[in-house]
């Protein structure tokens, strides 16, 4: 019809560069300031409920809530043992709340240590929603509450982090005062995990490093042991050996065989709790 514009010209219409620089901009910007809930979506999975009690392992224990710097109210359970025996700081995963965790407790009551389970930021009865600085900040302040509240001395302090409870427990170890550090089935950067999975791998060359555990560790200055499944499905046994090479001596690195990613200490039975009790109280091992 007279007066419409040829089809093959509106849709073939050259675009300028300039809309394009501001495309490229648009979405850049997108990225990076949306990026960090989409990481958190994959990374975090709390849970609020209780599905065990420390009555049901007969547990004794102490209920603790205590405060962030910035705000935020945590809760945890205190099991005293021994006096002057090393008391185990647990920083857990990243699923779950405490009470999937007091199956490790009674092992190491029985050796005579202390165990302080709490819940980061938006997991259990902690408020708050989780991040990276937060659980930096959940992990100092738990530091805290022992020595403040339950005053324990920093050098009784072992802190202990399974998988991105390792991130926490290196961060403690950089900032604080404590004894020794043990780090099980722990990742080198979520970076380096993207580019281990299938559906991340393309998009990882351009993802930050964050909770960067590899070159965090160089700098830890106490005795550490690094513990890791041979057959862990969620985190390369390769990242465990990393870890282990780029951390300062004192170091110390036992692989468990036929273990996975959240059952190192059930595969490893007795030897994984005598290897970690003996580290614990001299801050190093013997040779297998």
């Amino acid at each position: 019809m007279a007066g419409e514009k040829p089809l093959r010209k509106v849709l073939f219409m050259p675009i300028h560069w300039a809309y394009l620089v501001v495309l490229v901009v648009i979405l850049a910007a997108s990225f990076y300031l949306f990026y960090p809930r989409v990481e958190s979506f994959f990374i975090y999975f709390p849970q609020s409920r209780f599905d065990f009690s420390p009555e049901e392992f007969r547990l004794q224990y102490k209920e603790a809530f205590f405060n962030t710097e910035d705000g935020k109210r945590l809760h945890g359970w205190f099991f005293a043992g021994e006096k002057e025996n090393p008391v185990v700081l647990h920083f857990h995963g990243n699923a779950g709340n405490i009470s999937h965790r007091l199956d490790l407790v009674q092992p190491f009551l029985h050796r005579g240590f202390s165990v302080f389970l709490f819940d980061y930021r938006g997991f259990g009865k902690s408020s708050g929603r989780p991040s990276e600085t937060g659980l930096y900040k959940d992990g100092l302040a738990a530091w805290a509450y022992l020595v403040e509240k339950e005053k324990i001395t920093p050098e009784r302090i072992v802190l202990h982090g399974h998988s991105i409870g390792a991130a926490v427990a290196i961060e403690v170890a950089l900032q604080k005062k404590v004894k020794s550090l043990v780090i099980e089935s722990a990742f080198t950067s979520t970076k380096d995990m993207a580019k281990s999975m299938v559906l991340f791998s393309l998009f990882s060359p351009v993802l930050p490093a964050n909770y960067n555990n590899l070159e965090k560790i160089r700098r830890v200055p106490v005795s550490k042991l690094i513990l890791h499944g041979d057959r862990d499905e969620i985190v390369p046994f390769s990242m465990g050996e990393r870890l282990f090479e780029a951390a300062a001596d004192p170091k110390f690195f036992r692989p468990v065989k036929g273990a996975g990613h959240n059952d190192v200490f059930i595969v490893g039975g007795e030897k994984y709790f005598s290897v970690f009790a003996e580290f614990a109280r001299k801050a190093k091992i013997a040779k297998d």
